[in-house]
């Protein structure tokens, strides 16, 4: 499969918005509720912990799709991580709501737990973690950013997928380039504040 076909097969699969079409089937439209992020996190303030959890597993679903399906058609090793990181432009820009959509963290992971599974796993606890001793799902999210590219780079994956884990979390820390403003400034919502 030719990389640019990977590209577009990823963005197209990354860009459909569950965390928008579960909550706009609770009359909720997260484009103007909340902090306006179309992710599991806005789902989370203003849907509800369910709705969240769903959104988390559907949207890393999209993620490791990608992944998969072309995975199974090329044995080209570049392409897969290629459609695995137009799956989280695909989130964070999708096409169906104007370019603007979620933070990518949870379709990276699930792109990243079929590229580089063990890294996933200690980017997770990482994630975890924060997260419990900060009650700030954004810290959590790029500390988790950081421990995957930290975790590719030291373990034994090909150099496609280092230098993917690396451009994903650069492309989440700029995603939450806002929320790590508002820690600063102690305005941040921690976890379990509505919206």
């Amino acid at each position: 499969m030719d990389t640019v076909l990977a590209i577009t097969l990823g963005y197209l699969v990354g860009s459909v918005p569950f965390a928008y079409l579960m909550a706009r089937r609770r009359g909720i439209d997260l484009r103007r509720e909340g902090s306006g992020n179309v992710g599991a996190a806005n789902v989370l303030r203003t849907t509800g912990t369910r709705e969240a959890a769903t959104a988390v597993c559907l949207d890393a679903m999209k993620g490791a799709l990608a992944v998969l399906i072309v995975q199974r058609v090329t044995t080209q090793p570049t392409a897969p991580v290629a459609a695995g990181l137009a799956a989280v432009i695909g989130h964070i820009h999708p096409v169906w709501l104007g370019f603007r959509g979620g933070k990518g963290v949870a379709t990276a992971a699930g792109a990243f737990a079929i590229l580089s599974p063990g890294a996933v796993l200690i980017a997770t606890c990482v994630f975890v973690t924060v997260v419990g001793m900060t009650r700030f799902v954004s810290v959590g999210s790029m500390a988790a950013a950081i421990a995957l590219a930290a975790a590719t780079a030291a373990g034994n994956w090909p150099g496609s997928v280092v230098v993917g884990a690396a451009g994903t979390a650069l492309i989440v820390l700029y995603r939450h380039r806002g929320n790590l403003a508002r820690v600063i400034a102690g305005t941040e919502r921690r976890i379990g504040q509505r919206a």
